[in-house]
């Protein structure tokens, strides 16, 4: 790209960038282009995810009036792309962060879910791969020529490191447990920056409520302290007690 070329690239991202409220850092190291594309299609009503040389990124953020946003400049990444948007950084992240496209697990990566085999035929044809299979603990047959999984079978929890022999199989039985997601670094917003982990409890915070609401709703059966949440467990308990003690009138 000659220099003309580069100053004019820079100045239509700066444009870009003061045309949107919200914008983010991605790191896009070790991104695989086909799950890229499925993300940005899913993501062309909410944002633009572009892909663009840091040099220039560097440039265009550096001339943007806004001098609050110009923070965002400590959290470019090696291989950056710059996403683009109109809507709350809370809620943008909680969108992204639910696009995870599946792809196969290679050697060395660490399994985020139990992977289970289920039971039904493939479009595998006998021969070595059988054994392949009965080493990860699946059980086979034959049936029209073909292998067929007897049961279904969990050959990895979550947590597990993959290794050769797993990842080689998965392929195979074409299954895709590893999830992709664009890796946001920082968001700018209003001028404030919401790095990574401040953004991820929008993920986290449900769970957690939800984790609260259920240890109250048990601590208040338990000391039978009735409310609207509890009333229709704490009458069910007094039934069952009803009819125990009845029994032990007999």
């Amino acid at each position: 790209m000659v220099k003309e070329e580069k100053i004019k690239a820079a100045e239509e991202l700066k444009e870009m960038i003061e045309n949107y409220g919200t914008i983010g850092m991605i790191e896009m190291n070790k991104m695989p282009t086909k799950q890229l594309q499925e993300i940005r299609k899913s993501l062309e009503k909410t944002a633009i995810v572009k892909m663009i040389k840091k040099s220039t990124l560097l440039k265009s953020i550096e001339k943007v009036k806004n001098e609050d946003l110009k923070k965002i400049l400590n959290f470019i990444p090696t291989q950056p792309a710059i996403l683009l948007a109109n809507i709350e950084s809370f809620k943008l992240y909680l969108t992204i962060s639910k696009l995870a496209p599946h792809t196969y697990v290679k050697e060395g990566d660490i399994l985020e879910e139990d992977v289970i085999v289920t039971a039904g035929p493939t479009d595998l044809s006998p021969g070595p791969v059988i054994s392949e299979l009965s080493r990860i603990g699946i059980k086979t047959r034959i049936e029209g020529g073909k292998i067929s999984i007897s049961e279904d079978c969990k050959v990895a929890k979550k947590g597990d490191k993959v290794n050769q022999m797993l990842a080689s199989v998965l392929r195979k039985l074409n299954i895709k447990p590893k999830k992709i997601r664009l890796n946001i670094v920082a968001i700018y917003e209003n001028g404030k920056i919401y790095t990574k982990d401040l953004l991820e409890m929008v993920n986290i915070y449900p769970e957690k409520i939800k984790e609260g609401f259920n240890n109250a709703l048990n601590l208040s059966i338990n000391l039978a302290y009735p409310t609207k949440e509890n009333i229709k467990y704490l009458l069910i308990k007094a039934i069952n007690t009803a009819k125990v003690l009845k029994k032990l009138e007999v």
